[in-house]
């Protein structure tokens, strides 16, 4: 690491000239930040090509950024060295891949997230006033398809494929079920978008709180509910159980500021939420029956589905265990033909912790779930002891998010959808940028 940072600096000071003479090169915070704000507007309406694009140039102007800027350093947390070390193992499971062409595809896909991470990382940990702004435009592509969805269900839009079993449903319990304008247009992908972007809705309406803005307050929480709802109309099971994690942190991190003024207050507020989910699935019948079929195990094709995949994908699991069959969906495809059982095709192993362990082995596994455990223990550490409410809001939001889409992320497969990654991976960055007391090292 020390050499490579002693490159960096050298690279830096052989551009330094280019860089006090540059009016691009002055400007180029300017540019990288355009160019974020622009993956997440685009990620509503255009292809994951068009996104990922937008998405490396982001990565190249911050690359270019560091290698002449004197004052970029890089500088690597606990869990970004887990997360380094998870991207190496990549590099290894690609090399060894018995598809290498195909696994290369995927790799560039992991490559251009974890570019983007970098990237709005490197930015924020010098513009951190910056990142309410960036949260509010998550927020406002969140509110927009929210809008989209909202009037989809009003519409009673038709299926565009098979998204529920409705066999042994009645008519009028068949929802349905909202997709937005994300592409591939599906459900589930938009409730896992829900499910990454809500958080910061409610975060930001409790930040103006704070600021005591009232109104601007007043509008993001609307806007939260809303998106809540919304969220329930697409009918992706995996998003309800990411909304109720999201649910149970806002009460967790809300109790250390009420709980010992505010007990009586915030044990009626939380009833009274309890008491209104548990009105609204007695008397929707369509939600309930929707709700009721996560627990009907194999009598459902969905909830039978996934139970064949995820026993063909362990078995990929045990012949590949050590460095897996290399990164993405189209590898993944190729070798899972030769275990599915018949008529059960998959992109995925609809797990992303057995989706990771499938394609770069055990211990890409080990990297990336230790990468998750150092970033929550460091969070809830910081959400624990920092005496900023606003800065505690910021960890919250962004933490809850991470833990939403991780639970959401073991029955489903859109985590790896371009949509939802860059907003995760924003959301990481946010941490990063914030958890100034973690002990950092220089690359």
């Amino acid at each position: 690491m020390t050499m490579f940072s002693n490159l960096i600096r050298f690279t830096q000071e052989k551009t330094k000239y280019l860089y006090n003479n540059s009016l691009f090169l002055q400007n180029i915070d300017k540019f990288i930040f355009v160019s974020i704000v622009a993956v997440f507007l685009l990620s509503t309406v255009a292809s994951s090509d068009v996104i990922g694009f937008i998405a490396l140039i982001t990565f190249f102007l911050t690359f270019v950024k560091v290698l002449t800027n004197p004052d970029e350093k890089l500088e690597c947390k606990t869990f970004e060295l887990w997360l380094l070390a998870y991207f190496m193992i990549v590099i290894i499971s690609l090399a060894g891949s018995t598809l290498f062409y195909l696994s290369l595809k995927g790799f560039f896909k992991t490559f251009t997230y974890l570019g983007f991470y970098f990237s709005v990382v490197q930015y924020l940990r010098n513009n951190k006033d910056k990142i309410p702004f960036i949260l509010g435009v998550i927020g406002a592509c969140i509110s927009f398809e929210a809008f989209v969805g909202f009037l989809q269900n009003f519409a009673h839009v038709d299926e565009i494929s098979t998204w529920q079993d409705v066999s042994n449903l009645n008519p009028e319990d068949v929802m349905t079920r909202v997709y937005g304008t994300l592409k591939p247009y599906n459900p589930n992908l938009l409730g896992g978008y829900f499910v990454a972007g809500i958080p910061a809705l409610y975060g930001l309406a409790a930040n103006y709180f704070v600021d005591k803005k009232y109104r601007f307050s007043l509008v993001w929480l609307i806007l939260a509910l809303f998106s809540s709802l919304t969220l329930f109309l697409t009918g992706c099971r995996g998003s309800y159980i990411g909304m109720m994690i999201i649910m149970v942190g806002m009460f967790a991190v809300s109790a250390k500021y009420l709980w010992q003024n505010y007990k009586q207050i915030y044990l009626s507020v939380v009833g009274s939420i309890v008491a209104f989910a548990t009105m609204v699935l007695l008397f929707v019948s369509s939600l309930r029956a929707r709700v009721l079929s996560i627990f009907a195990m194999r009598q459902d094709s969905s909830n039978s589905f996934r139970f064949n995949v995820y026993h063909s994908s362990l078995q990929m699991f045990k012949d590949n265990w050590l460095l897996g069959i290399g990164v993405g969906n189209q590898n993944f495809r190729e070798i899972y033909g030769l275990y599915m059982k018949t008529g059960f095709d998959a992109l995925s192993a609809y797990n992303i912790f057995l989706e990771i362990a499938v394609e770069s082995g055990i211990f890409a596994l080990i990297a990336f779930v230790g990468f998750l455990l150092t970033l929550i223990k460091n969070s809830v550490r910081f959400i624990l002891k920092s005496e900023n409410i606003k800065n505690v809001i910021l960890v919250s939001a962004c933490l809850i998010s991470v833990c939403a889409v991780c639970i959401h992320g073991f029955v489903d497969t859109v985590f790896f959808r371009p949509q939802i990654q860059f907003v995760f991976w924003t959301m990481v960055a946010i941490l990063s940028a914030c958890l100034d007391n973690v002990q950092s090292y220089e690359c």
